[in-house]
């Protein structure tokens, strides 16, 4: 690939992977970002359709590997849910400060309501994309449903960025920096949540301990 040189880092070490190995190269290096959440989907997946684009593979190879990668890194991720279980979970969140078991009932009720529709659309929220599998596997959610969940919206997810990607062509960084907008939003999101917890509950801790 002529553009080989000019890609560093995880590009330059994803294409290298690729060219490689091929669709299986593609499918490892997404189920490593399932397990690493660091190395970006949004980097990897237009970059398997470039590396398409090029004659490495097909497109449609490229979604179908990207694809596996994703449900295996997932079903990984799962079995350390499962392995980690409820009990140890909630020996381990009773140590935490500024949260307690009542904060964790609650979450497991919602995730009891809501946790197909979480694992679904998880699959296409950065960074919730890799951290769903492991409540459900600490929830035990069935792993035939779980797997058909995660394989329906990686599907979707990969293929977007996949078909960007190989239809870019050498533009295909033109999809990281969109992709990065939204993962910039969700990550602010987060840190507000986040803040906005922590706020409330010390102020609940204060309140209790000034009635006392």
């Amino acid at each position: 690939m002529t553009t080989q040189t000019e890609l560093t880092g995880v590009a330059g070490w994803a294409v290298d992977v690729m060219e490689r190995l091929g669709g299986p190269g593609a499918g490892l290096v997404i189920a490593l970002e399932n397990l690493f959440p660091p190395l970006p989907s949004e980097v990897i997946l237009p970059l398997a359709g470039f590396t398409a684009s090029q004659g490495t593979f097909s497109v449609q190879g490229a979604i179908a590997w990207t694809t596996a990668g994703s449900v295996v890194g997932a079903l990984l991720l799962y079995t350390l849910g499962a392995v980690f279980g409820r009990e140890r979970l909630r020996a381990v969140w009773g140590r935490l400060p500024l949260v307690n078991l009542e904060d964790l009932d609650r979450t497991e009720a919602w995730f009891s309501r809501h946790g197909k529709k979480a694992v679904f659309f998880g699959r296409m929220v950065p960074i919730f994309r890799s951290l769903i599998s492991i409540p459900a596997g600490v929830e035990r959610m069935p792993v035939g449903i779980f797997t058909l969940l995660t394989l329906s919206g990686s599907l979707i997810w990969n293929t977007i960025f996949v078909l960007a990607g190989y239809t870019l062509g050498e533009n295909w960084h033109v999809v990281e920096e969109y992709a990065g907008v939204l993962q910039l939003v969700v990550i602010g999101a987060v840190v507000l949540g986040v803040a906005w917890f922590v706020v409330s509950r010390v102020r609940t801790l204060r309140a209790r301990r000034s009635e006392v």
